[in-house]
């Protein structure tokens, strides 16, 4: 939820009416593009933080600066092998946890 002028506004309703209902073919876009952009930006930053050009990475990874530039600028989502190899060229792991219900 969010406030705009004072009023309540749900996300999930905004993104249905913009956006269309799960399971649409509408939605479904928009959420890979939501998630090609989100998991840029993740490589992005950690690429940043550890001071990695992307020319740099790309060696690392045996690919390309332009492919590691159309992940960051979110124009192609990586399969989740390349995420993991990324991710381990940078120095980083990846910890997945189960939340606290």
């Amino acid at each position: 939820m969010s406030t705009k002028d004072n009023m309540l506004t749900d996300i999930s309703a905004e993104l249905e009416k913009e956006f269309g209902a799960h399971g649409t073919p509408q939605r479904e876009q928009f959420d890979e593009e939501a998630y090609a952009f989100y998991t840029g930006q993740i490589l992005h930053d950690a690429r940043k933080e550890v001071r990695v050009t992307q020319s740099e990475l790309a060696k690392r990874i045996n690919s390309t600066k332009s492919y590691i530039s159309r992940i960051e600028n979110g124009s192609i989502n990586p399969s989740v092998g390349t995420f993991y190899r990324i991710m381990n060229a940078l120095g980083l792991k990846i910890e997945i946890v189960k939340p606290i219900a």
